[in-house]
């Protein structure tokens, strides 16, 4: 694989974050669709895959990265589980590129010091992506407080590693 740019938004979910997002999540990842937002190195949605997940949808802007990703579930013959789109996250979810689709499992990961989570949960709130009973995690700087609300979306809980916080919402109406 050749070697990607070096990219200062990219920050790959740490091993440790990752093993407790796992962790949160057994008894949700099997058998789930799982849709990872600001994929970046795909390592999360990979190993939703390899955790049992029927399906992955990647959602990375970079062109590199996108590839990058499509060339290890090639490696690893997980392609026919996932789809990579490469478009920038908030168009994706204007353009309502996964209309008619919904998710058990959705993850996002944006750049940290930006205000892309705020605008990505608001968007996820005013949109049906979440299946019933299904959760989205947002992975964020420990110092940006996330409302408890956003549209449908509610707070169920925050785990805290180190400067990285996990923080699950599920939709109002999916109890």
């Amino acid at each position: 694989m050749k070697k990607l740019p070096s990219h200062k938004s990219l920050r790959p979910t740490s091993a440790k974050v990752r093993e407790a997002l796992f962790n949160i999540l057994r008894d949700k990842v099997r058998g789930a669709s799982f849709l990872d937002l600001y994929a970046g190195t795909g390592a999360i949605g990979i190993d939703a895959l390899r955790l049992g997940a029927e399906e992955v949808v990647f959602v990375e802007a970079g062109r590199d990265y996108a590839e990058d990703i499509k060339q290890k579930l090639t490696a690893l013959r997980l392609s026919d589980k996932s789809l990579v789109i490469t478009k920038k996250v908030l168009a994706c979810l204007s353009d309502r590129e996964l209309k008619g689709r919904v998710f058990d499992i959705i993850f996002l990961d944006p750049p940290y010091h930006t205000a892309e989570i705020t605008e990505a949960l608001n968007m996820l709130g005013q949109i049906r992506l979440l299946a019933k009973g299904g959760v989205l995690v947002a992975e964020h700087f420990v110092k940006k407080n996330l409302p408890a609300e956003f549209g449908r979306l509610r707070l169920l809980r925050d785990y805290r590693y180190g400067d990285t916080v996990l923080t699950l919402y599920k939709e109002a109406d999916n109890e």
